[in-house]
């Protein structure tokens, strides 16, 4: 905010990414890692709302400083971010750590207490017995996961955490590796859609035409259209599941950008007269306005789908000793693609370089029908399964028959017939034996 040329300015956004870089994959996966199973797609879809709403005020706020003449014009939205971060910072003051860390770094009795708490429940209250007893199994499954996990991926160093990520054959259906390429390829495809094509290049390329006497104005059309649709996720990411939404989120977009690119072919933005004055006009405005409404309903297949479909995802496929790299190799992922295409597109369709024009769709619809052949092949259905269900379902079933796949057993059922070294039956309840589980720690 103080700066008052280029190099200040830039290494000033240079650290604040960072930060953004560290919290969009941390918000992920702490977000996954508490949710109750029931609920964690529509919570975790509220990162993507937050988002929205974040673009939406900026967009406002862009709006109301265009034209002072000033330095006002950045230094205004620049410092406004201020408080945000300290809205973010005091906050995760008050949260417990993911009781899956605490199992992970082998204090059950601290996860113990941090599950209580994300739960709501009363540590001593007679009357919340039976709740903890359903928080004592949930964490012993928990703790049965990870001994499961842990034997299939010994402790290491920090290299080998990371060479972790990648271990396995590509051809078997829950190795590492798989889960990896998943991750960091449904953030990509994300980007793919073109989503931010629309955001980031919308002004000038509906100001080229000559048709929108207020080009910033229907960008910010667009945002209010993000952020409304979003909310709807949060139903259909617990009704329908993320893989259906996925797909029905794909073909929809798929048809919208091919719509738009061939209204412009034919009709609308590739088809415009240089006027006089050297401004451009087109010369079919009702056919630009028919392309715009198309962009519109395309923004809201994405908002309801892959927006947010793909971070609740990210967050459900990696076991607990690869799930923090996993998820940051993910987001990293995104903000590669998100950076490519912020590059790639002014030569795409600047005047002066390809000039594609509304031919430029045809290349998103393209991507996004590829999109729809992945998710089709290669993405499973979490919904309803816990975290430690899902590393299940993947080693027991395909993509495509995930969804009828249901758990036969619990992680806590094959640890005690194997006489696992953190759960013992007791009375007939399970409960964890914290001395043992602090034993066998997991060091990833």
């Amino acid at each position: 905010m103080a700066a008052t040329g280029r190099d200040l300015l830039v290494a000033g956004r240079a650290i604040a990414g960072i930060g953004v870089g560290f919290e969009s994959a941390i918000v992920i996966l702490y977000m996954s890692e508490i949710c109750p199973k029931k609920v964690r797609g529509a919570l975790v879809s509220g990162y993507q709302f937050c988002i929205t709403i974040g673009l939406l005020l900026a967009a406002c706020v862009n709006y109301g400083v265009q034209g002072r003449g000033d330095t006002g014009e950045y230094r205004i939205p620049i410092g406004i971010q201020f408080a945000w971060g300290l809205i973010l910072g005091g906050g995760i003051a008050c949260l417990p750590d993911s009781p899956r860390y605490f199992v992970k770094r082998g204090k059950p009795e601290e996860a113990k207490k941090a599950l209580m708490k994300i739960r709501g429940v009363h540590p001593t209250d007679p009357q919340a017995a039976e709740l903890r007893s359903m928080v004592e199994f949930e964490l012993a499954e928990i703790i049965a996961n990870e001994e499961y996990e842990r034997e299939l991926i010994p402790a290491g160093g920090w290299i080998s955490g990371w060479a972790n990520c990648f271990k396995g054959s590509l051809f078997q259906s829950n190795s590492n590796l798989r889960k990896t390429i998943l991750g960091t390829s449904l953030q990509m495809m994300q980007q793919w859609t073109g989503v931010n094509f629309i955001f980031y290049y919308s002004t000038p390329f509906l100001e080229s035409t000559g048709a929108i006497s207020n080009t910033f104005l229907i960008s910010l059309v667009f945002t209010l259209v993000n952020v409304c649709s979003t909310p709807l996720s949060f139903y259909g990411m617990e009704k329908f599941g993320r893989r259906t939404l996925l797909l029905f989120g794909a073909l929809g977009m798929l048809i919208c950008q091919f719509l738009v690119a061939i209204i412009g072919v034919t009709q609308g933005f590739n088809n415009s007269t240089t006027l006089a004055d050297g401004t451009t006009r087109a010369n079919n405005i009702s056919a630009v306005n028919a392309q715009i409404a198309f962009i519109a309903i395309f923004i809201f297949f994405f908002a309801t789908t892959w927006g947010p479909g793909a971070w609740v995802l990210i967050g459900e496929v990696f076991p607990l000793p690869i799930r923090s790299r996993g998820v940051a190799l993910s987001t990293a992922s995104n903000w590669l693609w998100n950076t490519i295409i912020a590059v790639i597109t002014p030569y795409m369709v600047g005047t002066d370089q390809g000039n594609l024009k509304s031919s430029v769709f045809f290349i998103w619809g393209g991507l996004c029908t590829i999109a729809f052949v992945y998710t089709y092949f290669l993405v499973p259905e979490t919904k309803g399964l816990s975290l430690e269900q899902v590393d299940q379902m993947m080693a027991e079933t395909t993509p495509r028959t995930s969804a009828k796949w249901r758990p036969t057993h619990t992680f806590v059922e094959s640890s005690l017939q194997k006489g696992g070294s953190t759960m013992i039956e007791r009375n007939g309840s399970i409960v964890v034996d914290t001395e043992k589980n602090h034993r066998t720690a997991s060091v990833h």
